[in-house]
Parts: C-alpha cells; structure tokens; sequence
C-alpha cells in the first residue's frame, strides 16, 4: 500500500509524464526525459516556484490530503444488539429510530443547546467560504448547529474601519453574524467568532462582544491542515498593500518597487498573505480567557490542531484549568482553505491516533477530579457512521463532531443547482427530480410548512446544508436505533470494535474477537 503520492496531484494541478512508471520513493517518473514540458510538481516548481506549494485554483476549492494513513475510522465497526434499549422505554412500538434524541447540551454552566451533535469550526477569510455564507449561516442556523467565523474576517475586510490598532468597524463581520442570528430557530444553535495572533491584537473578539452581540468566542491554536497560520491568495494589489499596511505578512512585499512592477507585468498575478504563528504560555492563555469573561464572553472556546502529543496535552490542561466551554481537536488530513500542499499531506497526527491520545488525557483529568470540559473532535468527518464513531471513541467526553468540506459542499452544490434552475440548464443528473428548487430539494415541502411566506427567502445553498443535515440526522438515528441507544449519552466505547489488533491497541478500543468476552463466557456458562 502506498501512503503518500509524490510529486503529482490534482491539488497542485500538476501530473507525471509516465502515469503508469513512477519511482514510489521520489515519485518521480522512473524516466525523467530532457525535453519534457514539466507536468509535474517538480517540473512546474521550475517555472512557478513557491505557488506549487498551495493547491490551486485558490478561492474556489476545498483541500484535503490524499495520504493513505495506516489507519482510520474505518477500521472500526458500529456494534448493534438485539436486547434492550437505553434512554427509552423498552417497547417495540416506541423504540424506533425516530424517537432518538439527537439534542445535546454543551458548556461549562450557561449551556449552548443544539437540535444535532455537530458544528462547523472555523470559516474564515478565504473566498470559497466567504462566497458561501449565505448558504452556510442560513443552513446552519435553521439546522440548529453552531457556527464559526474563523481567522482574519475582520482584517481582511477593505472596508472594515481600524483606529489605534483596534476593529471600530467591520461590515463583513457584522453581515456574517447577524445573517445566523436573523435565521436561528428558538435559542438552538449559535455564532461563534474565533480569533488569531493577529485578530487578538486588533481587538476582534471585543469588538464581537460589545458592538455585534456574539456570546461564544474561540480561541484559536492551529487546525488539522497545517501549522503556521492562516493563508490567502490576493490577485488585488491594493488590497495587498492595505493588508501589509494592517499587519500582515503579505508576499512578495506589495510595498516595494520591485514587486510592484512584477505584479503589473503580469510575471505574478497573486500575492500570499500569511499569519504569524501564537506564541503559548499557560500564564498568557489563562490570562486572555479571564479578560474576555471580564468583557462579557458568555461562553469560551479552544481550537486546537494535530499538534505533537504535548501540544494535545497542553490543550488539555490549560483548558480544564481555565474550565472553558469546549474545546475542539482537529486531526491532520484536512482544510478548508489555502494549506501548503505537502504539509497537509505529511504533518501531524491523524484521527484514529490522536483521538486515542485525546481520550487518555482526559480520562486521566477525570480519575483525578478535575474539570472535564466538553469536547468537539474534527478531521474528516462526512457522514453519519464516522459521526457514531468520533462520538463512541471519545465518549463520554466528546459531546459534538466538527465538520466544515462536507457542509461547504453541501452549500456549494445547493448555490450550483439553485444558479442552474434559474438559467434553466439542469444537469440531466439532477434533472430527473425535478426542474425548480421546490422539486429537487426533498425538504422543500417541509421548510415550505415550516417558515411560510419567509421559504422564498431561504437560498438554495441554505436548502442544501439543511437537507444534507436532516440526512445525518436521520442516519445517525438509524444507527443509534441498531445500538439501542436512543439519545445520545447513552453512546459509549464499546459501541464500535477494532477490526484490527493495531487499531485495538492503539485506541484501546476492543478487539472484535474480543468484544463481549465477559458477558459471552456467562451466557453460555
């Protein structure tokens, strides 16, 4: 099994000259011939030099790695019974699968309540989000599940007023969180507003706080696609300059004469504008979530990345002490935006692994008393048996699941067939159900019933990260129902089983052969 593809992907728009011969170890083809053009990530480096770092085309796609890991969610199994129920009366005629409760509660004191256990974590300053929030916030919000604006929303705005180094004005930001407040249903649900070196300095989050209403802010250490910080393309040269100006590291340097010329004779045509890195202490991180309770923060939250395992632990730690609301630990593999290419694929700590690591950590703060605080895991989540599965293997602390390609991509296709029918060119595939909004989306009848006149203003991005959630929903219900757990404490860790002694070992999880051992011996004497 091969773990890594070297050299060519669709990512970097970049292939091997002999698809069929390629050198594992380099990936390279096994004859590099002089004359070729430079397909590849090699050859296309030689002309195009750090922008094969980054897929492309940026602000349209989505990126995650295509590594093979040696393990994942998938070597896990969902364990179902034929016996009893739990969280509802043990009768046939009540313990069916739409009588799961999927509603969870989460926070230190002052609890976020939610229809369905997952959130989108951070969305931030890249195009491909910004040009779906329509669809994500609307989606979101009449789904019941939180949302978070992610890093540089406020920086990168041109229109955004800054005064002495602090935000007095951000329209992008402000239009992002009242979207989600106008569209939240009955206190279910809320708009998180996460921060960065860079937006903690510009005074972000209390401006969130004081002047747009925001009660959940996050703290934000990295994520599962890289770790350095967040990354754009700008094809604006003035926008360049400005972001240079407010801070950033922007390259090359739009301010000297040099790269300015490049830019307009077209030897370039997009800037890179780059975070810095935070710098943790404990003394720094206890001391910046004491001052945004001090301004009014209802609810505190940690993002961390697939950071090495003391990392993990810090996490941990610093936010039992700080006892904050939720804490969210992203694996490697996965992105949203701009995330080098290579890092992506080669750093970190995946899913299986570092969810096990997760667990440890915790337990070890529960065994001796101290606060737990819930906890969010993320890192490729798409469908309901992975959900069943990140919730079973860090129960009973891991209380919702993160997810942002899949709901982004459930907006992305909802934005398409919405263009689509109003052109009137339904694709064939999608055609067969129907030629209006109306006919293709299955929920259409229900948000019809449910919002009345108000249905017309629903965009068809927000149709489809509504519709794709009601399937989760319904799926993981399904697959609750099978377990006999019918609301969602009752999910625990041996729910699922180790289809391998690898994965047993590592997560600690039962081996299948294994599983039921005690209770099989008693059974049959």
């Amino acid at each position: 099994m091969s773990l890594t593809r070297l050299n060519r992907s669709a990512a970097t728009l970049s292939k091997n000259r002999t698809e069929d011969s390629i050198t594992p170890l380099s990936g390279m083809c096994v004859t590099c011939v002089d004359g070729c053009i430079g397909m590849c990530e090699i050859g296309k480096s030689a002309y195009r030099g750090p922008e094969v770092i980054y897929p492309q085309p940026f602000g349209i796609i989505t990126s995650a790695s295509e590594k093979e890991y040696p393990m994942d969610l998938s070597h896990f199994n969902i364990m179902g019974t034929a016996v009893g129920a739990k969280g509802i009366e043990e009768d046939s005629d009540k313990a069916i699968f739409p009588n799961v409760n999927l509603e969870r509660h989460i926070g230190r004191d002052k609890k976020i309540k939610l229809r369905v256990p997952w959130i989108i974590p951070g969305l931030g300053s890249t195009n491909v989000a910004k040009n779906n929030w329509e669809g994500l916030a609307i989606g979101a919000a009449i789904s019941g599940f939180p949302l978070t604006i992610g890093e540089n929303v406020a920086a990168m705005d041109p229109d955004s007023k800054i005064a002495n180094g602090k935000v007095k004005h951000a329209p992008d930001l402000e239009w992002r969180i009242k979207l989600y407040k106008k569209w939240q249903q009955n206190g279910y649900g809320d708009i998180i507003v996460q921060a960065n070196v860079e937006d903690t300095r510009l005074g972000v989050q209390e401006y969130a706080i004081s002047e747009l209403g925001v009660e959940t802010v996050e703290l934000k250490w990295g994520q599962g696609a890289k770790d350095i910080g967040g990354e754009v393309k700008i094809k604006n040269l003035e926008k360049a300059q400005l972001l240079k100006k407010r801070g950033y590291i922007v390259l090359p340097n739009p301010l000297e004469k040099e790269a300015i010329d490049a830019f307009k004779s077209g030897n370039f045509k997009e800037f890179e504008r780059h975070s810095r890195v935070g710098m943790v202490t404990e003394k720094d991180f206890m001391a910046r979530v004491k001052e945004l309770r001090n301004y009014g923060a209802k609810h505190i939250f940690l993002k961390t990345g697939a950071y090495r395992p003391a990392d993990l632990a810090r996490a941990v730690k610093f936010s039992s002490k700080a006892e904050i609301d939720l804490l969210t630990v992203d694996a490697a593999g996965g992105g949203t935006g701009m995330s080098p290419w290579r890092m992506m694929n080669e750093w970190g700590i995946p899913q299986v692994e570092i969810y096990s690591l997760l667990y440890q950590y915790l337990e070890k703060l529960d065994k001796k008393k101290e606060y737990v605080p819930d906890v969010a895991l993320a890192g490729g989540f798409t469908l309901e048996d992975q959900i069943f599965k990140g919730l079973a293997i860090g129960a009973p602390y891991v209380k919702i699941i993160g997810m942002a390609r899949s709901p982004l991509a459930a907006a992305m296709v909802g934005k398409t067939i919405g263009k689509r029918t109003d052109e009137g060119q339904v694709p064939v595939y999608v055609g067969r159900f129907g030629d209006t909004p109306e006919e293709i989306f299955i929920t259409a009848p229900e948000l019809k019933r449910k919002f009345g006149k108000k249905f017309e203003q629903i965009p068809p991005g927000a149709m489809g990260v509504y519709t794709y959630s009601e399937r989760l929903a319904q799926g993981l219900r399904q697959l609750m129902c099978g377990a006999r757990k019918f609301s969602l404490e009752h999910i625990a860790r041996d729910d699922i089983a180790a289809l391998t002694k690898e994965a047993a070992e590592v997560s600690g999880i039962s081996y299948i052969m294994d599983t039921d051992k005690k209770e099989v011996d008693k059974i049959l004497g």
